[in-house]
C-alpha cells in the first residue's frame, strides 16, 4: 500500500465527510461521517458496516459520543468478539445446537458460543467487508453479498442496507435482501449506548422502557425457547419506566433477553439519561427487541490507541431482531426467507433532550 493512503483524507461530498479508516483483506477501509443541519454525526464504516461513533447534544447543547466505537480499525479486530456497532447476519443471537433443519436438510453450523451457533459464526457479517456509496448528503448504500454456503447457511443472500441521518436527529437503518434458496434470514444493529457519552462509566442509572409485556424464556446457554412468558411480576419488566440497576441483581448473568414487542412497527423502548438529558427512542419493524446490559464488557476491552477499557455494564444494547433460534421453534415468527421473497427491516434510533 502507497504512503499516500496512509495520510488521513477528509473530503466534503454532498454533506458527507469520508477518511482513510484502515485496511482489511487488501481493501481500504473508509470512515463515512453524516452530519444533518442540527450537528448530529454518525459515522459508519466498511468493516461490518459498523457505525462507530453517534454524535450528539445533551441538555446544555454538548456533544459526546453516545455509543461504545473506536478509532483504529485494529482495535475492532481485536475486539470483534463484542460486536461493537456491527451489523449481525446471516442470524443475529443465537441458534440452539449449531444447526437447524429446512426442506428436509439438514445445515451445520460454527458453534462459536459453546453448542450454540452466535451472531452468524465464526465470520459473521459484523466481520465482512461492504461497499458503499453515498445515496445523497444525508444517507449511505451499503451492500454485502453472502455466498451460498457461507458459515453453513444455504444461498446467495443479497443484503442492502441504508443508513439516513434525517434533520429530526433519526439514524434510521434500512435492511432488506433476496436469496436464491430458502434460508433463515435475521438481522440487526449492535450498538452499545451509554447516553452519558462516557461521563458516567454505566448504565446503571439510565431509565429504561421497553414496550413488551412478554419475553421469550430460556433455557441452558441463553437461547430462546417456547413457551413465551409474561414479564410481569419478573426483573424484566420494564413496561413501567425504571432503572436497568435496580432489577439486575435478580439475574445472575444480568440481563440478556428477548422482549416480544407489543407493536411491532411501533415505539420498542426508551432510553433516558437523567444527568445530561439525553433521550432516545427506538422504533422498529421488528417482532422482538433483544435487551443486554454489556455482562461481559468487563473481558478486558482495549483499546490500542486511547487505552481505555470497559467495564460491566458499561453499556446497553437494544438490538432489533427477530426471536433467537426461530428455525428450531416452529412456534416462533418465521425468519425463513425464500426466493422471489423481500427480507425488508426498519429500525429507526431518535435523539433529543428533556
Amino acid at each position: 500500500m502507497e504512503q499516500k493512503h496512509l495520510t488521513l483524507i477528509d473530503t466534503m461530498i454532498n454533506g458527507i465527510t469520508e477518511s482513510w479508516f484502515g485496511n482489511f483483506e487488501n481493501k481500504t477501509v473508509t470512515a463515512y461521517t453524516i452530519t444533518n443541519a442540527n450537528g448530529m454525526q454518525v459515522t459508519v464504516i466498511n468493516y461490518g458496516a459498523t457505525i462507530t461513533r453517534i454524535i450528539t447534544p445533551d441538555k446544555n447543547g454538548i456533544s459526546g459520543n453516545v455509543i461504545i466505537g473506536f478509532d483504529s480499525l485494529e482495535d475492532y479486530l481485536q475486539n470483534g468478539h463484542q460486536y461493537f456497532g456491527a451489523i449481525i447476519g446471516r442470524y443475529c443471537n443465537r441458534i440452539a445446537n449449531a444447526g437447524f433443519s429446512l426442506n428436509e436438510k439438514e445445515y451445520h453450523l460454527a458453534a462459536n458460543d459453546k453448542t450454540t451457533s452466535l451472531h452468524g459464526g465464526n465470520k459473521g457479517f459484523d466481520k465482512v467487508y461492504w461497499d458503499i456509496e453515498k445515496q445523497d448528503e444525508n444517507s449511505l448504500k451499503l451492500t454485502y453479498l453472502s455466498k451460498d454456503g457461507e458459515e453453513g447457511y444455504p444461498g446467495n443472500l443479497h443484503v442492502e442496507l441504508i443508513y439516513t441521518l434525517n434533520d429530526d436527529n433519526e439514524l434510521i437503518i434500512d435492511l432488506s435482501g433476496y436469496t436464491d434458496k430458502a434460508t433463515p434470514v435475521n438481522l440487526t444493529s449492535h450498538c452499545y449506548f451509554n447516553l452519558s457519552a462516557g461521563k458516567y462509566p454505566t448504565i446503571l442509572d439510565h431509565e429504561l422502557t421497553i414496550f413488551a409485556d412478554r419475553y421469550t424464556t430460556l433455557f441452558h446457554e441463553t437461547v430462546a425457547a417456547a413457551p413465551i412468558a409474561p414479564v410481569k411480576n419478573t426483573a424484566l419488566d420494564f413496561t413501567i419506566t425504571k432503572k436497568p440497576g435496580r432489577d439486575i441483581d435478580q439475574l445472575p448473568d444480568g440481563y440478556d433477553h428477548n422482549m416480544v414487542l407489543n407493536n411491532p412497527g411501533g415505539k420498542a423502548a426508551a432510553l433516558y439519561d437523567p444527568v445530561s438529558g439525553r433521550f432516545m427512542e427506538v422504533f422498529t419493524t421488528e417482532p422482538g427487541l433483544q435487551f443486554y446490559s454489556g455482562n461481559f464488557l468487563g473481558m478486558t476491552v482495549t483499546s490500542l490507541t486511547d487505552q481505555n477499557k470497559y467495564i460491566k455494564h458499561g453499556a446497553i444494547c437494544l438490538e432489533a431482531q427477530h426471536y433467537p433460534n426461530s428455525p428450531n421453534e416452529p412456534l416462533f415468527p418465521s425468519t425463513i426467507l425464500d426466493p422471489g421473497q423481500i427480507y425488508r427491516q426498519t429500525t429507526v434510533y431518535r435523539f433529543s433532550v428533556k
